[in-house]
């Protein structure tokens, strides 16, 4: 239509669309609270903006559906962020203000371990550049990435921490061409991490700055007092971590007991049928775990007859067995003896399955002597 009527439009030419991102292994729903709200998240990660920005990128579904995840989150913050981008930025920025006072050195003849450093950086642009127009932000991220690996292996190459005192002014190329790939940094990853990006140009005194200077070998100049060094990013603990998996696991029981209706009831039985389970009352007396068993506790239940009635309950997932020690609570009297992980089982413990499934044991609301009927 745009077309038909006439010029004085851009139209588009291409619309790039994504495919679905879900959290923590289930589809995102504000109206079930399955979500990360970013007010809540700016709240427990204050000025971890950047972090946030870098993960979802990572995770873009931009070919298939894709997860956040909380451990992929800190996986990402810790590993990369962290270990590859902030340890390469902050050391070239020490490193200057351990031997030039935090005063930009001027570069010498640069070698071919230089050269080649910076012509990578070069190639890194264009594969970024080609990415971006294509709307790859995903991989034009991770080119980006591979730039501070660059840097750091530039680094860990050239070893400027060895040669300080027999050769100060191959250090002072070294460093002054580890801030360059410092300074293309900061350009490359304005896109995707604006708030590291300025802190990191205002350190570097680059001022404002443009896609055209990514690529380029002199954007820090000679002399240049670089500002204090700073953190780009901290490591996130297992904590924080837990915190927001505990939220969604609360999130997860109230949508459960939401949405939870009970089964429905079964066909009439006659009261002569119901009339043949003798449901009585007693009280515990023992309660223990059965040996080999995960589910299973075994009771000794005062009946009134004066022999304590063994009873194997499923039920040890539910319950600490010192917390049933004296409690009353409702069994079928009347079934057959059954042996279960050995031991002989006389009846059959009532329990019921609440919402969130987890199993509650019946019993009166106030004392009865044991072995009271029930019916």
């Amino acid at each position: 239509m745009l077309s038909a009527y006439g010029d004085g439009y851009q139209l588009p030419d291409n619309v790039p669309a994504n495919e679905f991102l879900n959290l923590e292994g289930d589809k995102i729903s504000t109206s079930r609270n399955w979500a990360v709200w970013l007010h809540e998240y700016l709240k427990d990660f204050p000025g971890k903006q950047d972090v946030l920005r870098y993960v979802l990128t990572a995770n873009a579904p931009e070919t298939k559906d894709n997860d956040f995840t909380w451990a992929d989150f800190q996986t990402r913050n810790n590993s990369e962020l962290v270990a590859i981008l902030g340890n390469f930025v902050n050391r070239v920025i020490v490193l200057t203000g351990k031997y030039f006072n935090g005063t930009v050195p001027a570069a010498g003849q640069l070698e071919p371990i230089d050269s080649d450093a910076l012509a990578e950086i070069a190639g890194l642009k264009e594969k970024m550049t080609s990415l971006l127009d294509t709307f790859h932000f995903r991989d034009a991220q991770k080119e980006a990435m591979n730039m501070a690996r660059t840097g750091n292996k530039y680094l860990q190459d050239t070893e400027p921490w060895k040669l300080w005192k027999t050769d100060p002014e191959r250090v002072a190329t070294v460093l002054n061409t580890a801030l360059q790939i410092a300074a293309n940094l900061a350009v490359a990853f304005e896109p995707f991490l604006p708030f590291m990006s300025a802190k990191l140009s205002g350190i570097l005194g680059l001022g404002n700055l443009s896609w055209e200077m990514v690529g380029r070998g002199d954007l820090v100049k000679a002399g240049t007092q670089l500002g204090e060094p700073e953190l780009m990013f901290e490591k996130i603990d297992d904590a924080a971590i837990a915190a927001q998996l505990a939220k969604l696991q609360a999130a997860k029981e109230a949508n459960a007991k939401a949405e939870w209706k009970p089964e429905p009831v079964r066909e009439n039985v006659d009261i002569e049928l119901f009339d043949k389970c003798d449901i009585r009352v007693g009280t515990v007396l023992e309660c223990a775990k059965v040996a080999k068993a995960d589910k299973l506790l075994q009771f000794k239940i005062d009946d009134g007859t004066g022999e304590p009635r063994t009873i194997v309950s499923g039920i040890a997932k539910y319950y600490d067995p010192a917390d049933l020690v004296g409690k009353q609570l409702c069994y079928i009297a009347n079934l057959p003896p059954r042996k279960l992980k050995g031991v002989e089982s006389c009846g059959m413990i009532l329990s019921a399955v609440g919402s969130d499934g987890n199993l509650t044991v019946i019993g009166p609301t106030g004392p009865v002597a044991p072995g009271s009927k029930v019916g």
